[in-house]
């Protein structure tokens, strides 16, 4: 580890040579100017387009005139690459726009496509700086019993995060595979992709130990040793991790599940490993809860066994108006809306005789439970719409005073004087 510490520092020294300089400054001063160019023409003056190709031309007529000099040039050149095949991803990502959707194509660039070529990037400048066979060789310790050098463990790093990253994609195509050929819902669907990229993350992960030639013995008492660290500092972490993966293998909480949460139907973005993130539509928020939640208190969900979610309006009809008229209107124009099913069919019930009106309650069954309070503001519109066509008055809160007048006082004879 020393060793490549002194080389770290020792590429400063050869950055401090004049020829080193002077190719630096050749490629990144025309790209600086470039960038003030930008800021100050506007995005759609026709200069703009062509100042990117005009400067690396001239980067590269200053790399040239270095080569036809016979003076070192292999540094700018290499940043002159560099600088065009970055170029070459924009145009690529144009391209991409087209064929692949806005959220993937963002996740395959900033996960994969730009960090491979920023990593590409370091190794060419490192090779510029010192000699990759020489650094390859460099010991970084003993793990686990085995010596490492830097090439195993650098090759080992790129293996695990080419794992974790390209699991996503292959776990959505399994998924979508086991979608069709057992015909599952879409909330099932997201549940076994998520346990289709666990396992491949696990797996991954075993043959990068394995390729390290990792002590299984070592790792296991380790292993030994850190659970007893779990029932003290992480049990936290740790019960959400089991927690998690009891409810993907249960299916009660999965993405896709519509639960109810401190009076508010939320759906379940996504079930992670410690925590599971629910969105609610009533402000677009996501919660962020623990998995070990849903195990030590009780939950609602409106996706158990089906979607279905029985709704209510309440509304009141003035006394004069006959109860079964108000019912049978009630039913029909819940049975005209759209996002209401028809079957359960819809019904309307006497709920109490109120202070000023009749009190009814129109019950009725919609497909999604996040669009209840859409559909309920329909219901009620149309509710106010055929009684105002039918002329059933909704009153307002009343009340009847009655005066009583005082009776008249008695009189009484004065009582006659004393003799």
């Amino acid at each position: 580890m020393m060793q490549l510490l002194q080389d770290f520092f020792g590429w400063f020294g050869y950055l401090e040579r004049p020829s080193v300089l002077g190719q630096m400054l050749l490629a990144l001063l025309p790209l600086v100017g470039l960038h003030l160019l930008r800021r100050r023409l506007r995005r759609r003056s026709p200069l703009v387009p062509l100042l990117l190709p005009l400067t690396l031309a001239l980067i590269g007529l200053g790399t040239g005139l270095l080569a036809w000099a016979g003076q070192p040039y292999g540094l700018a050149l290499l940043l002159l690459q560099l600088r065009a095949a970055w170029f070459g991803l924009d145009l690529l990502q144009l391209l991409l726009t087209k064929v692949l959707p806005s959220g993937l194509l963002h996740q395959l660039q900033s996960r994969l496509i730009r960090p491979a070529f920023l990593l590409l990037a370091g190794i060419a400048l490192i090779d510029q700086l010192d000699t990759l066979d020489d650094l390859a060789l460099i010991s970084v310790g003993t793990w686990f019993g085995v010596p490492l050098d830097l090439s195993r463990l650098f090759l080992a790093l790129v293996i695990l995060y080419l794992v974790v990253v390209g699991s996503g994609p292959l776990a959505a195509a399994l998924a979508l595979l086991v979608k069709k050929v057992l015909e599952i819902d879409e909330g099932s669907r997201r549940a076994v992709q998520l346990l289709f990229r666990y396992l491949v993350v696990a797996i991954g992960v075993v043959w990068v130990c394995s390729h390290l030639g990792l002590n299984a013995t070592a790792i296991l008492a380790i292993a030994g040793g850190l659970s007893v660290g779990l029932g003290f500092g992480i049990k936290e972490v740790f019960s959400n991790f089991v927690s998690g993966l009891w409810l993907l293998f249960e299916g009660s909480v999965r993405p896709g599940a519509v639960l109810f949460i401190d009076g508010d139907p939320c759906e379940v973005r996504s079930l992670g490993l410690r925590a599971a993130v629910l969105w609610r539509d009533r402000d677009n928020a996501e919660l962020v809860i623990p998995n070990q939640t849903f195990f030590t208190s009780t939950t609602t969900t409106y996706t158990g066994s089906d979607r279905m979610r029985r709704s209510q309006v309440s509304v009141g009809a003035a006394y004069r108006h006959d109860p079964e008229q108000v019912v049978a209107l009630l039913e029909a124009t819940a049975r005209a809306q759209a996002r209401v099913l028809p079957s359960p069919p819809p019904k309307a019930l006497v709920l109490a005789y109120g202070e000023s009106s009749i009190d009814y309650a129109l019950r009725f069954w919609i497909a999604n439970p996040m669009d209840n309070v859409s559909i309920c503001s329909e219901v009620n519109m149309a509710v106010w719409k055929a009684f105002d066509a039918a002329g059933i008055e909704i009153p307002f809160p009343q009340r009847v005073v009655k005066t009583i007048e005082a009776p008249s006082p008695v009189s009484v004879p004065p009582a006659a004087p004393d003799r």
